[in-house]
């Protein structure tokens, strides 16, 4: 498939964003599969939804905050299990397996979704949380892969075109979704006054189908064409020791070796805090502009917007990360997220809300595909598993924290006008951390490592 472009051209366009090959196509269509989660669930009709219907009894300060705390949940869970789960997967060699396992979990309570009724605040919090570890814990050994399929030259532009990827996916079924529900008539679905309950919400439980059908879908390729890594070497030699007992001694390494890789390791924390305040307004934006008065068909429209704006934005971080380097390119996008953050204290219209998501989706998907891709370059490829189960605990704990200090600023000044301004405070902390890493000292320090780990051909029996 070219679009429509000349076979050179289209052969040129994909080796320029590295996705000349099948492998690497197929590892960033999964950003496509489960951008559906993201959009639709996190970030745009659910919230809505859960603020509308199934919150419709609660005040509405009081379902901002239900909200935020259940944001927290899953997210607690993924982090606990991460190192663990990832230093078994390095072990065993089943990235792919347990990808699959947490995409199950994340697409079947996604489905469960369509039942959510007026009141079931409780339930729809539920199947939240179940598919946000679902989520969460699939991106653990997707993030894991990462190192094997992409080459060190190449590995800025393959991470930036799988959230390029995510942004198209994520924004052609938003699409769609926003259609049905804008415009219900188009499916052939009730529209009109004097609608029962459960026709009135049937577009919007609909959307939630469709973003399993479509999670579950595009992730196939993955499956087929993307190569399970081989297990870290020497680990299948080790007599006397299970998968979770070598899991255990192995997690136990990885701290260590996360002492000796200093960079990698201030790169983690300033990524747990400037993550902390982009995963907070990722999760608390729709559901924030549903309190202060804000229509769905313009909030939902904006989201959309971040889409599209989105793609070739991140493809754009991708390439000038070449030039101006992952560690600057992050900072500028930190700035612009400090002013997303004022100017998400003082909205007041819808207006403000799309130029809001205007410069969110200058920076989001840049920022994000930017962190996992130079944190990719400072650790050992033989043991990604476990160093991206901890890059998931940094993230994990992100989502805790943001959105748990969300919550908690409600709590104290009943205001969510404030809980938006202070997450100005991880933006600029993150930025102040990630200023002092030396790029250059902790690649070589993978570099060095992963040589050393190189097997060393065994002497012939005699």
């Amino acid at each position: 498939m070219s679009f429509g472009l000349p076979r050179r051209i289209y052969a040129r366009l994909l080796a320029r964003l590295a996705l000349n090959r099948p492998e690497t196509r197929a590892w960033a269509l999964y950003d496509w599969a489960n951008s559906g989660m993201i959009t639709t669930i996190t970030a745009a009709v659910f919230p809505i939804y859960f603020a509308r219907v199934a919150g419709a009894d609660l005040p509405a300060v009081s379902a901002t905050q239900r909200f935020a705390i259940a944001s927290t949940v899953g997210l607690v869970v993924v982090a606990a299990l991460a190192p663990i789960l990832g230093a078994l997967a390095d072990y065993a060699a089943i990235k792919k397996r347990m990808l699959a396992s947490f995409l199950g979990i994340g697409v079947s309570a996604v489905a469960s979704m369509y039942f959510i009724g007026r009141g079931d605040w409780l339930l729809a919090l539920i199947l939240f949380v179940i598919a946000d570890i679902g989520a969460s814990g699939s991106f653990v050994f997707y993030d894991a892969l990462l190192p094997s399929v992409a080459s060190d030259e190449e590995i800025d532009r393959v991470s930036a075109a799988g959230y390029a990827l995510g942004y198209l996916g994520g924004g052609i079924l938003l699409a769609v979704n926003l259609a049905w529900i804008q415009w219900p008539w188009l499916l052939g679905l009730p529209s009109g006054e004097g609608l029962t309950e459960a026709q009135a919400t049937l577009p919007s439980r609909l959307a939630f189908l469709s973003v399993a059908v479509w999670w579950s879908v595009f992730s196939i390729p993955l499956f087929l064409r993307v190569r399970e890594p081989l297990p870290r070497s020497g680990s299948a030699n080790r007599r006397g020791r299970g998968p979770g007992r070598e899991s255990f001694q192995g997690l136990r390494q990885t701290f260590r070796d996360l002492r000796s890789h200093r960079q990698a390791f201030l790169m983690l924390l300033a990524f747990l805090l400037y993550n902390d305040g982009i995963g907070t307004i990722i999760k608390m934006a729709a559901i924030y502009g549903a309190e202060i008065g804000i229509g769905q068909g313009p909030m939902t429209a904006a989201i959309l917007l971040i889409q599209f704006i989105g793609i070739p934005c991140t493809f754009l971080f991708g390439m000038t990360a070449e030039k101006l380097g992952a560690k600057l390119s992050i900072l500028l996008s930190l700035a612009v997220y400090v002013g997303v953050s004022l100017l998400g204290y003082f909205m007041t219209t819808a207006t403000q809300f799309f130029l809001l998501a205007i410069l969110v989706g200058m920076v989001q998907g840049g920022s994000q595909a930017l962190s996992r891709s130079l944190f990719a370059s400072m650790i050992p490829k033989s043991r990604s598993g476990q160093f991206f189960g901890f890059f998931a605990v940094a993230e994990k704990f992100a989502g805790i924290l943001g959105p748990a200090s969300f919550a908690t600023v409600i709590s104290v000044t009943g205001s969510s006008r404030l809980a938006i301004l202070s997450v100005i405070a991880f933006f600029l902390a993150g930025g102040v951390l990630l200023s002092v890493v030396d790029i250059e000292e902790g690649q070589g320090k993978a570099r060095q490592q992963e040589a050393a780990s190189r097997p060393v051909p065994a002497a012939s029996e005699t």
